[in-house]
């Protein structure tokens, strides 16, 4: 090995695991301005190359007081999760492995590790054993996936190839969506070519969730095709659409039903939310993500299609280059990507280390925990329960000294919480009023760091 690999290396390695070893006590939210960190980082770029190891000591330095402590236990303001050991490990080796995962010849390791981790996700999920996978960046680029996939497979059954032709002049596809959906699904209408305007919000009741008898009416007596989305984990709730009524409806009327799962999905694992989403198998797509729930480093997500002809139909791409692959699994018949990383890595040593109890452990604990969160800071004094804990999300929200709920007051006491450095929390508008949010999914987090954040809650409460 080279002198310059190897100091790079074992700096980063040291820098590291001072960040690690650092979570308890250091702040969880960043402490440095945008333009402290601009003055930083705004070198003139070197006329001559540096030391590799002066470059990462500078690196960690210039860049300490702009990282949120995500990968501590106390980090509840959106749905993140942190790095499971093996996870982290395996990213790393994934770095220094550099394997293009677009094609079985270019990465044969990468490519049967990816097809093991894609069995193993589908038999965790409850999914059809036929349905096909990806591994992409994240769910946003699962719902292209998904929804190129329904687009191919809604627009044949009318005899319209829209790989060939385009989709200008097909017929027009009705995207049918929960009225709470999250914007990736608007982007990836947008960047399918459907058009915002093809988006038909369905009615939902108290729990956000998607009504029959409003899914029977928006699909009666229309012959376009048609997408439904539907979720299971709403973003501020965690509340599901109840798939086991709704799929049947959508199949009848020849539509497709695509779920967005981002971190519902993996209520499926644990036996205690497993009901939470009962029928989702009933579904054609499904995305979720792995740097939520699994606890896999950034940037990690999963597309399952039923219809595996269509999903390879949409996302095929051959060359005269590529070598003929055999029976070995080539990512880029199924990825809108073709130079890719090899993210199955961390995802195959990840579910290894957790195994099947270990991930309903974790589900269940993160579940405990989100509860104790909601319930605890709701009963200080100036604090109401506003959203009822449902799987790992909840909402509360602060009143004003006259006892009435407040806009103001809400998103003070959560800047007081994050500047205090005990945790950090997100806001949110549900129904109108902003609330903090409440998001546990990080393997870390520990009962001790529950009280540590609600002991910063009515600090704050009690200061101000």
């Amino acid at each position: 090995m080279a002198s310059e690999d190897r100091n790079a290396l074992e700096r980063a390695s040291m820098h590291a695991l001072s960040f690690l070893e650092a979570l308890d006590s250091t702040p969880v939210a960043a402490r440095d301005s945008v333009a402290e960190l601009r003055r930083k980082l705004t070198r003139p770029l070197p006329e001559r190359g540096m030391d590799s190891a002066r470059v990462i000591d500078e690196l960690v330095a210039d860049t300490a007081g702009g990282l949120n402590a995500s990968q501590g236990g106390r980090f509840f303001g959106w749905v993140i999760g942190g790095g499971a050991p093996a996870a982290m490990a395996a990213d790393w080796l994934t770095t220094v492995w550099d394997q293009n995962a677009g094609i079985y010849a270019c990465a044969p390791a990468a490519s049967v590790v990816e097809e093991i981790a894609g069995g193993w996700l589908k038999d965790l999920f409850g999914l059809p054993s036929e349905a096909s996978f990806a591994f992409v960046t994240g769910t946003q680029m699962g719902h292209v996936t998904c929804l190129a996939a329904a687009r191919h497979a809604v627009l044949a059954a009318r005899g319209w190839d829209v790989e060939r032709r385009g989709y200008c002049g097909a017929p027009r596809i009705r995207i049918l969506a929960n009225s709470e959906r999250h914007a990736s699904v608007d982007r990836a209408v947008r960047l399918l070519g459907f058009g915002s305007d093809a988006m038909e919000l369905l009615p939902i009741d108290d729990d956000a969730c998607v009504t029959p008898q409003g899914l029977s009416a928006a699909l009666e007596g229309r012959d376009e095709p048609a997408v439904v989305v539907l979720q299971a984990g709403e973003l501020s709730r965690a509340s599901f659409d109840p798939f086991a009524d709704l799929a049947p409806i959508a199949r009848a009327a020849g539509a497709w039903v695509h779920v967005d799962g981002a971190f519902g999905l993996w209520a499926r694992v644990s036996p205690a939310h497993a009901d939470l989403a009962r029928g989702l198998e009933l579904c054609d797509s499904w995305v979720t993500d792995g740097h939520k729930y699994l606890n896999v480093p950034y940037d990690s997500g999963f597309a399952f299609v039923r219809d595996s002809n269509a999903h390879r139909a949409a996302m095929t791409s051959v060359a005269s280059y590529m070598p003929d692959s055999g029976d070995a699994r080539d990512a880029v018949h199924w990825n809108p990507e073709f130079s890719r990383r090899a993210r199955a890595f961390p995802v195959y040593a990840a579910l290894r280390q957790l195994g099947r109890e270990g991930l309903e452990n974790l589900v269940a604990r993160t579940c405990r925990h989100a509860e104790m969160l909601a319930t605890r800071i709701a009963a200080l004094p100036g604090a109401e329960l506003v959203a009822t804990p449902r799987l790992n999300q909840a909402l509360v929200r602060f009143l004003d000294p006259n006892g009435k709920s407040d806009d103001r007051r809400t998103e003070e006491i959560i800047a007081k919480i994050n500047a205090s450095g005990e945790a950090l929390f997100g806001g949110v508008t549900h129904n109108g009023r902003r609330a903090m949010r409440i998001s546990v999914c990080n393997w870390r987090t520990s009962e001790a760091d529950v009280e540590r954040a609600i002991a910063a809650v009515a600090k704050a409460l009690s200061e101000t």
